[in-house]
């Protein structure tokens, strides 16, 4: 009697067999993460799979194989979180060093001014930005894609908290409450309403292609720009912390930058006419997110 038959064993990985090699950590858990996409729809039509249809595989941004883009971090939850694991580790020092002496006190009155009308109110922009990142993320075409959004939108948390929690110690040192006039600065002040139309028209994008480039090509670029100008300001006022703690998201935001141009590269790459869709999104997008920044810049007296 001959041996029975050895099935081959598939692994979790077999998808990947075709390279021939290992395949590293940020492939196994990032490839082919979204099942539904190569059927192109749900398993089950409700309503939600026409929003789909509508606004991701109808998107004029389209691609054969969305799996070619590559984070070039190559970031996974455990690369992630080991990486913000120093970072808050260096602005808890930051704090610390702010809490145990009268830092706060000792700015400058006029740079104080500056802090309360051009720091606080950014937490409202910036958790426009994360919900847009968590919605790209959301309707990605993409496992990878996915991923990248969704960390970039943990960024912008990580912002939001961190300057509350600095306004907190900028409150307990004046004895004084800057929340309801950071949302009032938000809501009214003639400086802050391009950006607010601006993230509010954002989150109202529903293609998913045009998300994309309006949030991480032209809006986010254009106010991350903003900040740089803040952060060399403070510096300029003898704010050394508040120019560390600005530089940290910077950080953040440079590799928010880079992975949307690789995205931008893998898209043009897999059909050329994305160039154009691309190039007809930004030049509606980029002027207004540009002018919107430039009212911001001027009025904290910094320069673009």
């Amino acid at each position: 009697m001959s041996p029975p038959t050895r099935r081959a064993t598939l692994k979790t990985y077999s998808h990947l067999a075709g390279d021939r090699r290992m395949p590293s950590d940020y492939e196994l858990v990032s490839s082919r993460l979204l099942y539904y996409v190569p059927r192109g729809g749900f398993e089950v039509e409700t309503p939600v799979s026409e929003w789909y249809a509508r606004h991701q595989r109808g998107s004029p941004l389209a691609c054969n194989d969305w799996e070619a883009f590559r984070d070039p971090r190559a970031t996974t939850y455990t690369t992630y979180t080991a990486h913000q694991k120093a970072r808050e580790a260096f602005i808890d020092g930051i704090f610390a060093s702010i809490e145990s002496s009268d830092y706060d006190a000792a700015l400058a009155p006029a740079w104080q001014g500056t802090i309360a009308r051009a720091l606080f109110p950014l937490r409202y922009p910036w958790h426009g930005l994360q919900m847009a990142a968590a919605y790209v993320g959301q309707m990605a075409p993409s496992g990878r894609i996915a991923m990248t959004s969704l960390f970039q939108a943990a960024d912008e948390v990580r912002r939001i908290q961190r300057v509350a929690y600095r306004m907190a110690l900028f409150e307990r040192a004046h004895d004084a409450r800057h929340g309801a006039a950071a949302k009032e600065l938000w809501m009214r002040d003639p400086a802050w309403q391009p950006l607010r139309e601006l993230v509010e028209r954002l989150l109202v994008t529903y293609d998913w292609g045009e998300a994309f480039v309006a949030l991480d090509l032209c809006v986010k670029p254009a106010l991350d720009g903003a900040v740089r100008s803040l952060a060399r300001a403070a510096k300029s006022a003898g704010d050394y912390l508040l120019a560390e703690l600005l530089r940290s998201f910077e950080e953040d935001a440079e590799w928010h930058r880079a992975w949307a141009a690789v995205l931008v590269d893998t898209a043009i790459a897999g059909r050329p006419e994305n160039r154009e869709v691309i190039a007809r999104w930004t030049e509606t997008w980029t002027p207004r997110a540009q002018a919107a920044a430039a009212a911001l810049v001027k009025s904290f007296g910094g320069a673009a």
